[in-house]
Formats: structure tokens, C-alpha cells, sequence
């Protein structure tokens, strides 16, 4: 024990013994009522001292501060109150508990002022990175890695200050040795049970240091397209292109394929397929192609191209190809072509619709014999 606490706790005592004549729970209550005092006072001051010396930090520490007040004065009343009990004339016993529950909340207040401070620098992180930039591949990568990351450090922290402040009770220690020891049939449910949850965040660092997704990738999952809208520690929700949300795992991205049309460039080439006659005239449809890209405004100016990609033995299959800037405007560009490559071929250009053909002549029965007419 510091010799300050020991030198504090003789005054006390001293100071005790010449008021004697008072009950022995109120003195106890007036050491921890002016204790209390006390801590709130160097509580109230240590506070303004920091908020002034934060204003010539950066912006973290001003946010830190605001953040972490309660459990930073959270831990200043609990070291009041550990002090106010060790002066106290209270019970060998009394004391020891009291003492052991105040370490227990500090332990926790502990790990929750670090998981503030975690989750102010993760904040601080994500407001330098603007998401809604078309080329935005650098931010969205910091941001999912940062929310990731976040998440992942904030359930160690508190597993780590949960499990130091339960060590400090001897009967919660002794059970959890004995129950191991004893039972190992316990461990391994416990084992199997945490399996998901540890296998899960392991795939969330892979996830947050390899990058197979990021936050605002378009994905097809489940042969659905959308795009992840939110990556938490054990799952990931992607926003389907009707707005439903489909809740895949985490391991789901480590272990099984999935398309990600981002994950290089937003940039995407909008594939547009039609059926045409074989006498379609060609030139005259790639012309129209042109004309329509060029004047669309989801086009980024770059791909246009039109090409035979099949034929059958009805008709022939051509590719229009466009690029766009990303998903949704090379979704929006694909239809436009489809509909107004439609329409130019209906009014404008018939001859290129796919038609049947049937040959009369092959189709007409021969006579079986000829009759010759003579004059």
C-alpha cells in the first residue's frame, strides 16, 4: 500500500479516536460522503484541465474527452471510494469486499473508457473518407477496414477487462478452475459454441487486411445484385437492387465465390443482347448504337462497340456494348439500349426483326404424273 494511504488512514484514525463519542456508521458515512466530495471536485477540475489542454490538440482528443467523461469520472469516484473505504473503520471483511467490487467496476469502466477512445479514433478515421464519390475505391477501403477493425478491437477489449476483473474474485476464479477441471466435457460445448463467433471475427480481419469486399461494392450474392451496406464483426448486409437486405456471415465472403463488379474500379462495361434477322443490315445498327450511347447520359464516354456474338439457326445474336461509371448507371444504360434498339428496328428498320421462313416451293406436292395437252 502507497505510504501516503497509510500515513492518510493513521490521521483518519486519529482523527476518530477524539470523536469517539459518535457511532461508528457515521463516521463511516461522513469519510465516504466527504470522499465523494472530493473525488467529484478533482473529478470537475481534472476535467477542465484537460478540455483546455485538448484545444490546442487535434481533433481526436477534443472528441475523446467528450466521449470518455463518464467513465473517465467514473473512475476517479471509484478511486474516492476505495479510498474513503481503506480509511474507514470498517470490518476486516467489509472492507475486503468492498474494496474487491470497487476493482471489479474499475476493471470494466476501465475497459469502456478504451473502447471509447477506440470507437472516437475509428469516428475521427471515417470523417477524413468520402464514400460518395463515384471514385471512391481508396475510401472505401479505409472505411471498411476502420468499421471492421473497430468492431473487432472493441469485443477484445472488453472480453480482456471482463475477464481481468473477474480474476480478481476468488470464488468466480475457483469455480471456473475447478469446473475445468473437473469437467473438460464443458470446455469442449464451450469450444464448439464459440466456433462461430471466433471463426466469424477471424474472417472479419481477413476481410478488413485482404479487401475481398468494402463498404458500397456491388455484389452478386446468392444469385442476387446488390450492394454491402453495412460489415459488422460476424455478418455482413448487402441491400438488394428492390431494397431488400440479405444477412450473409462473414466466412460466407472467405469461403465461398461471390462477384464483386468493384473490387478493382467502379467503372463496368454494360453488355446489352438482342436478336436480329441474318439480313439485318449491320452497319446501319451499330450507327443507331452510337447514336443512342452518345447521347445517354449515363455513358462516361469511353466503350461503345457493337458486335455478332451467336448465331442460331433462326437468327443472329449481336452484343451492345457500352461502359458506364458504375453499377447502377451501366444497369440504367444496358435497358435504355435494349428500348431504343428495340424501337429503331420496329419503325425504322424491319428488316432487321427475326422472321420465319418457310419455302412454298418445297412445300408443294409434286404431280405424279404429268398430262400433256396436244392440239
Amino acid at each position: 500500500m502507497p505510504q501516503f494511504v497509510i500515513d492518510l488512514t493513521n490521521e483518519v484514525f486519529a482523527l476518530w479516536r477524539q470523536f469517539n463519542w459518535l457511532p461508528k456508521w457515521a463516521v463511516i458515512s461522513i469519510i465516504v460522503v466527504a470522499f465523494t466530495f472530493i473525488g467529484w471536485a478533482a473529478n470537475y477540475a481534472m476535467f477542465a484541465v484537460l478540455k483546455l489542454l485538448a484545444r490546442k490538440r487535434d481533433p481526436f482528443w477534443q472528441a475523446a474527452l467528450e466521449r470518455g467523461r463518464i467513465q473517465l469520472g467514473a473512475l476517479v469516484m471509484i478511486m474516492a471510494l476505495a479510498l474513503a473505504v481503506t480509511v474507514s473503520p470498517l470490518s476486516t471483511e467489509m472492507s475486503l469486499l468492498v474494496r474487491r467490487t470497487l476493482l471489479f467496476a474499475f476493471l470494466v469502466a476501465l475497459g469502456l473508457m478504451l473502447v471509447s477512445l477506440v470507437d472516437t479514433g475509428a469516428t475521427v478515421q471515417l470523417k477524413r473518407y468520402d464514400t460518395e464519390d463515384d471514385a471512391n475505391t481508396h475510401a472505401r477501403k479505409r472505411v471498411t477496414q476502420t468499421r471492421i477493425l473497430r468492431r473487432v478491437v472493441q469485443v477484445l477489449i472488453m472480453l480482456v477487462a471482463v475477464g481481468i476483473a473477474l480474476l480478481t474474485i476468488p470464488g468466480v476464479r475457483q469455480w471456473g478452475l475447478s469446473l475445468l477441471a473437473s469437467a473438460g466435457v464443458v470446455g469442449i460445448v464451450a469450444g464448439l459454441a464459440l466456433q462461430p463467433f471466433l471463426a466469424n471475427m477471424i474472417a472479419g480481419i481477413q476481410i478488413a487486411m485482404a479487401q475481398p469486399i468494402r463498404i458500397d461494392d456491388a455484389v452478386v450474392v446468392e444469385g442476387e445484385w446488390g450492394r454491402v451496406e453495412e460489415i459488422t464483426s460476424t455478418y455482413v448486409v448487402v441491400k438488394l437492387w428492390d431494397w431488400r437486405r440479405i444477412i450473409l456471415p462473414l466466412t460466407y465472403f472467405i469461403q465461398q465465390p461471390f462477384q464483386n463488379w468493384t473490387r478493382m474500379d467502379t467503372r463496368l462495361l454494360a453488355p446489352a443482347f438482342l436478336w436480329v434477322d441474318y439480313e439485318a443490315p449491320m452497319d446501319r445498327l451499330r450507327d443507331k448504337l452510337e447514336q443512342i450511347v452518345h447521347s445517354s447520359i449515363h455513358w462516361d464516354g469511353d466503350v461503345v462497340a457493337l458486335v455478332v456474338f451467336d448465331i442460331t439457326e433462326r437468327t443472329a445474336k449481336i452484343r451492345c456494348t457500352a461502359s458506364a461509371r458504375n453499377a447502377s448507371a451501366a444497369f440504367d444504360l444496358k435497358c435504355e439500349i435494349r428500348e431504343k434498339m428495340l424501337a429503331f428496328m420496329r419503325d425504322e428498320c424491319r428488316e432487321a426483326l427475326p422472321r420465319d421462313r418457310v419455302d412454298l416451293f418445297e412445300m408443294a406436292p409434286l404431280p405424279k404424273k404429268a398430262i400433256l395437252l396436244e392440239d
